[in-house]
């Protein structure tokens, strides 16, 4: 079977590698489709870890199982199944507190190594994936692609449930790559009113689609005037930072109502993830500021039953698909800025 290495910085290559079996307390699971994911797109600009050959990453996948081990009997051969990378380690402080996500020990599908990812033709669900990842039955009807989308969709559902976006509020989503698109569909379910800010105009063009109330280019406009006139000079009730950008962060807080949310969505890099806040304000004003990083697992599940209700429109988040073969293309469209959601097929 073939699986897309990544070798080097932004360098992949297709390697015939031994078919799989199935473990005997796990499953082997024919990949159908993978999402192009951010924290794919900063692994390939980087290349794999160092002392490591190749990797295959590749965490939003969906597909068949083709083969289950002989002591495993909660899936069958053919079942339709969709995966999120995590794997938690169910024992440290907080995972005996339900949060998984901030396990001491977390582990990533096609991120940490030895755990290979979704760009490849098949992948092995082990006992420990199983028990301790994240593996959801796809709803009838739902594609694969679809199905792939699933894992994108949770940490976006976690935190609008987190926080209590409503009818009420006044949400400014800060960046509108295929996450903050996700922010505006999320929050515009839950009732509140959308400004989106983003500064690259094909990314503006795409997120009319989703009908958010005001769309500004930030390089043009006064961001601050357009929020304060929108919301009687008051300010949004939430800001989302859906991208990884520090100066976004440093303005949220300006823009940001008394008593208000500032979402911190968009990680930034690790060499530089240091930022300035008019911390008198957040002390004065009583604002919130909320960190943000991946989800229950429960949120998988409700992201599936989402995208097969088409309360989530899958079709107007993705933009591109491509072919294992084309792998390397694909990472680069996706990272173009011209696309939105980006699905590798195979």
């Amino acid at each position: 079977m073939k699986e897309a290495f990544l070798v080097g910085p932004r360098r992949f290559e297709l390697r015939d590698v031994p078919e799989p079996s199935a473990p005997d307390d796990g499953l082997v699971l024919q990949v159908e489709a993978c999402g192009v994911c951010g924290s794919d797109l900063r692994r390939w600009k980087e290349g794999p870890p160092k002392g490591v050959d190749g990797i295959v990453p590749g965490h939003e996948a969906s597909g068949i199982v083709v083969e289950v081990g002989k002591h495993f009997q909660r899936y069958s051969v053919g079942d339709r199944l969709a995966v999120a990378p995590d794997v938690h380690c169910s024992r440290c402080y907080y995972c005996r507190r339900g949060l998984y996500n901030l396990c001491d020990d977390l582990r990533f599908l096609g991120i940490t190594p030895g755990y290979p990812g979704g760009f490849a033709e098949k992948i092995v669900l082990t006992g420990e994936i199983l028990a301790d990842g994240i593996v959801h039955p796809m709803p009838q009807g739902l594609s694969f692609k679809e199905g792939a989308l699933a894992e994108p969709c949770c940490s976006v559902l976690a935190l609008h449930g987190k926080i209590g976006t409503s009818l009420a509020d006044t949400v400014l989503v800060m960046g509108a790559g295929p996450i903050g698109c996700l922010h505006v569909v999320v929050a515009k379910e839950r009732g509140a009113s959308v400004i989106v800010s983003e500064p690259n105009e094909t990314r503006r063009e795409l997120a009319e689609r989703f009908e958010p109330q005001a769309i500004v280019d930030p390089a043009k406009e006064d961001l601050r005037s357009v929020v304060f006139e929108r919301t009687g000079s008051v300010g949004a009730d939430i800001v989302v930072c859906a991208n990884p950008i520090g100066q976004t962060q440093t303005q949220a807080v300006e823009l940001v109502r008394k008593a208000g949310k500032i979402a911190l969505f968009g990680g930034l890099p690790k060499a530089n993830p240091m930022v300035s806040f008019d911390s008198n304000r957040i002390h004065y004003g009583e604002i919130e500021v909320i960190g943000a990083f991946s989800y229950h697992p429960t949120m998988h599940e409700l992201a599936l039953e989402l995208l097969g209700r088409k309360v989530i429109p899958a079709e107007l988040l993705i933009t591109h698909s491509f072919s294992l073969n084309d792998t390397g293309k694909a990472f680069e469209t996706a990272d173009s800025g011209d696309a939105l959601k980006v699905v590798v097929t195979t």
